[in-house]
């Protein structure tokens, strides 16, 4: 079971259990360390997640079935075993690669011509908000990410098993052990229901967790948790150098107990042939060295060394233990879907700059404020061949493989970016999409590309679809291959749920009312949910204004990747320049003979909110020409003012976007030394100031002006 090279569990059994926090009792009940019975918090022995069997009782005996694992459990039975629900290591994966990735295609072509005609779907939407569980020490001026994450969405699930159809709040589970995802209870439905709800619901989220909170326990939506990967920064604190991420800065008690987390974590790593290598730049500050001297002494991935100004990462944790708020929206049919893909795309650099809340990393301010490359650089699978950094392995008996070796070798095709990133191809059908928006080589999975257009499959869609397939899947369940594609879509899931890009298309499920889908995926979370309302309450106007004056927002796809990069540097709110179309009315042509290039220029966030005096009018004025022309009552239309007045000072600088004012909370502390460091004390008075500000006990005018937020 302590096996580090990889080896699952069940493989072998060379060790079950001691009576040293972790009892035979908790080895079949859960997943996790649960011994209070000996009176001392459950505090005592390790938290190792060894909790793989589950003892299957007599009815009279039997505990509750919410005690028990749900997943990758095997079963004991008199003399023999038999495995549900197992998770395999990378290497036992291999052998089902082509299988699944063949079987998704089948499973979407099921998906595609049954539900391709589906058609007057209404508009339903909702947004998904991503919470830290932190531990405050009052006495000692310390903030530590809590690990009771889990026992605490055990409490919030009781009442959805308990009622599934009335909550008001759903709640899943996240990478982290430390993190919530908290979502409304069902969607809203059209354009104007729900914008009035929204905060209220929001706010419902949290205080539902804090009735579960513990008595040093604080609740945040905070994108980065500043000193995570510090030393002891988890509460209870556990040691580094797991043996599923290998982290020098992370213990593997971070990441959630089910295993789906673990598999992915350890399989990202042996796929790629290393540790994740996460860099950021480093804020320069007066005095901040080149060089930490524990920077030296704890970077052990090639890739950081000799970096001068350079914030080092070594593990998933990192990035999916950021937080972030998306939105998700039901269209009419799947023509609308692919329109709002297309547009929405472009708006996502926008929006990430717009949303910046990420000004510190592993205790160091840096030099970016977004957290999107960390997440993109925590999961990037690819092999060293896929980078362009060695020559592909070739099995055939007698190939020369100089250079080159089976495991950094792996892959068929080179690679430019990570599962997490920008979109690589538009995928409408409309007259407004030209091939020249496309201008970023697609690398793409050239058989399912056939398949999938000998099956009737438009050659757009089948290059989209053929590109997500150029992964291969992470997390294959063992007794879950052989299904029907008919009725399942598990296959194509696996491949589509772990390419993360800034927007996702999504068909219906099969057997589901859900019809076509788009999720809006690059914004940071805010701290307080005044923010978070107003920008959803901005998305979901913005496909309301995009379909009602039939904009038309392309821009070449690498001005796209170019806008992504500029939205993360630091003050890029005000700062930076975005590439954006001159004229975005679908009903004014582009001049005769102009070139996509031409189409485009650069603006600044608060020209493209707001406006310019040439004649561009501004997404901000057209939601409210929108809002105008639609019937809203007085309340409902003063809130949404109020959501658009923020979002339009933000982007002229009016007010502070979340990073900038994080930046100007550490600067002037008395405990901070010009040398970029950001230690206990400050984290500490940070995130209290930010409990106060949910609790209304402070305002912070610099952010919100005269809004009072809570």
């Amino acid at each position: 079971l302590y096996e580090h090279t990889g080896r699952r569990p069940h493989a072998s059994i060379n060790f079950i259990t001691c009576h040293d926090g972790f009892t035979l009792n908790d080895l079949v009940s859960y997943n996790s360390k649960h011994n209070e019975a000996n009176l001392e918090g459950n505090n005592d022995g390790p938290e190792s997640r060894v909790c793989l069997v589950r003892f299957v009782c007599s009815p009279s005996t039997q505990q509750s079935e919410d005690n028990y694992l749900d997943h990758n459990h095997i079963y004991i039975y008199t003399m023999g075993f038999m495995t549900e629900g197992s998770t395999l290591a990378w290497e036992d994966s291999k052998k089902f690669i082509e299988y699944v990735k063949e079987h998704g295609i089948q499973q979407f072509l099921h998906i595609y011509n049954e539900m391709k005609d589906r058609s007057d779907d209404c508009l339903k939407w909702g947004d998904e908000i991503e919470y830290v569980v932190m531990h405050l020490d009052e006495e000692n001026k310390t903030a530590r990410v809590s690990l009771r994450g889990n026992e605490i969405l055990e409490q919030l699930m009781k009442e959805e098993k308990e009622n599934p159809h009335k909550v008001e709040v759903l709640w899943r589970p996240e990478y982290g052990r430390h993190m919530l995802e908290g979502t409304p209870g069902k969607p809203y439905c059209g354009a104007l229901q729900g914008l009035e709800q929204l905060q209220k619901n929001m706010t419902l989220r949290r205080n539902a967790v804090q009735s579960f909170l513990q008595s040093h326990e604080r609740i945040g939506s905070l994108t980065v948790f500043p000193r995570l990967g510090c030393k002891e920064c988890t509460h209870p604190s556990h040691p580094t150098n797991g043996p599923v991420a290998l982290s020098d800065f992370l213990p593997d008690t971070i990441i959630n107990p089910h295993f789906r987390f673990s598999t992915l974590t350890a399989n990202i790593r042996t796929r790629r042939g290393s540790k994740v290598d996460i860099n950021v730049p480093m804020f320069k500050d007066t005095n901040t060295p080149a060089f930490f001297e524990q920077e030296a002494a704890t970077s052990t991935s090639p890739g950081s060394q000799g970096r001068p100004y350079n914030i080092h990462m070594d593990a998933m944790g990192f990035g999916m233990g950021c937080c972030c708020l998306q939105c998700t929206f039901q269209c009419c049919n799947i023509t609308e879907a692919r329109y709002f893909y297309d547009q929405l795309a472009v708006l996502c650099p926008i929006m990430l700059a717009l949303t910046a809340a990420a000004p510190v990393y592993r205790g160091y301010l840096a030099d970016i404020d977004v957290r999107w490359t960390v997440i993109s650089q925590s999961v990037d699978d690819r092999t060293r061949a896929e980078r362009g950094e060695i020559p592909f392995y070739n099995p055939a008996p007698g190939a020369s493989n100089e250079g080159t070796d089976p495991v950094n070798g792996w892959g068929k095709q080179r690679i430019d970016k990570s599962r997490y990133d920008s979109i690589d191809c538009y995928i409408s059908n409309d007259a407004m999409l030209k091939p020249e928006y496309n201008d970023i080589p697609l690398v793409m999975d050239e058989h399912a590309c056939e398949v999938l257009m000998k099956n009737g499959v438009d050659e757009l869609l089948s290059r989209h679809i053929a590109h997500l397939f150029i992964r291969e899947p992470l997390v294959i369940y063992g007794d879950k291959i052989e299904i029907d594609d008919s009725q399942a879509s598990d296959h194509f899931e696996n491949i589509q749920s772990t390419n993360w890009q800034t927007v996702r298309f999504k068909p219906p499920p099969p057997g589901s009312p859900i019809g076509w889908r788009v999720e809006f995926r690059p914004m940071e979370i805010q701290i307080t949910d005044f923010e978070n309302a107003a920008f959803v309450v901005f998305i979901v106007l913005l496909t309301r204004v995009i379909s009602s004056f039939d904009l038309n927002f392309y821009i070449p796809l690498s001005k796209v990747d170019e806008n992504m990069k500029r939205a993360h540097n630091r003050g890029a709110v005000t700062d930076e320049r975005f590439y954006f179309r001159k004229n975005i009315s679908k009903d004014k042509d582009d001049a005769p003979g102009q070139s996509v290039e031409d189409e485009c220029t650069t603006r600044t966030l608060n020209e493209i909110m707001n406006g310019t005096q040439d004649g561009f009018q501004g997404l901000i004025p057209l939601m409210h020409m929108y809002l105008d022309s639609v019937s809203m009552d007085v309340e409902s239309r003063t809130i949404v003012n109020r959501y658009l007045s923020l979002i339009s000072k933000r982007a002229s600088g009016e007010l502070m976007a979340c990073a900038s004012r994080m930046r100007h909370f550490i600067a002037p502390h008395p405990d901070y030394r010009p040398a970029s460091v950001v230690p206990d004390s400050i984290q500490y008075d940070l995130l209290e100031t930010i409990e106060a500000l949910n609790a209304g006990k402070v305002q912070i005018p610099e952010m919100f002006g005269k809004e009072t937020v809570c």
